[in-house]
């Protein structure tokens, strides 16, 4: 059978059909093609406050989305921090569970955030403050196109072989990585990527692999989570 991998969603006002501004639990297609195509079976996990889902999950993705509320790394809200408190109360809770049980994860631009976070690390709020440019999100709905750099013998390194291209979109990145290993970094020096090598599988990046069906990465998660 298929490893059954949990994708985390959305939960936002959407409008389809005759149907108007609906509260609507969601997520991009691509996460669910991404997962099928690597070999796992996708199912949709909403931001509700109860971990007993993992117990049916081989594998979890930590889609991306709006910011974290820094009030879980315990900082005060910055001007452009733009938060959904009900899905970080229960995906912090969701990642803490399945890092003690060691469930496969793959954290994917906010989903990388959140590990960190759980991992007792901190976030920068707003990167052009920090960094002085926008070229990780320079523009609404366009992804920020550059190359990254891997820790040699990381997992991250021998799943990307010679390809350093990565697409972002974020305003926010990790200042602190907590407890977890940076193992991939902008040209700007800010971390791409971070793992967890006491863990099955714990990979977190800061780009959207999901956009271009990377099987590279989600097949490594199919793979961990299936056996």
């Amino acid at each position: 059978m298929r490893p059954i991998i949990g994708i985390t969603t959305y939960v936002d006002q959407a409008t389809w059909g005759v149907w108007r501004d609906v509260p609507t639990t969601f997520v991009p297609h691509d996460y669910v093609e991404a997962v099928t195509q690597a070999g796992g079976r996708p199912v949709l996990i909403p931001p509700h406050e109860d971990v007993d889902v993992l117990r049916v999950l081989d594998g979890l993705v930590l889609a991306g989305g709006p910011d974290l509320s820094p009030e879980l790394y315990g900082a005060e809200p910055e001007p452009l921090t733009v938060t959904r408190p009900d899905r970080d109360r229960a995906e912090i809770l969701l990642v803490r569970r399945a890092l003690d049980t060691d469930v496969p994860l793959l954290g994917v631009c906010r989903g990388m955030q959140l590990l960190v976070v759980a991992a007792g690390g901190t976030l920068h709020q707003h990167l052009p403050d920090v960094l002085g440019h926008d070229r990780h999100r320079p523009a609404p709905a366009v992804y920020g196109e550059h190359d990254a750099s891997f820790v040699p013998g990381s997992r991250i390194a021998g799943l990307m072989g010679d390809d350093l291209g990565i697409r972002c979109f974020h305003h926010q990145g990790v200042a602190d990585a907590g407890k977890l290993t940076v193992t991939g970094r902008a040209e700007d020096g800010l971390p791409e990527a971070v793992e967890d090598p006491d863990h099955k599988f714990v990979l977190g990046v800061q780009w959207h692999p999901e956009v271009i069906r990377d099987e590279r990465l989600f097949g490594a998660l199919v793979a961990a989570a299936a056996k």
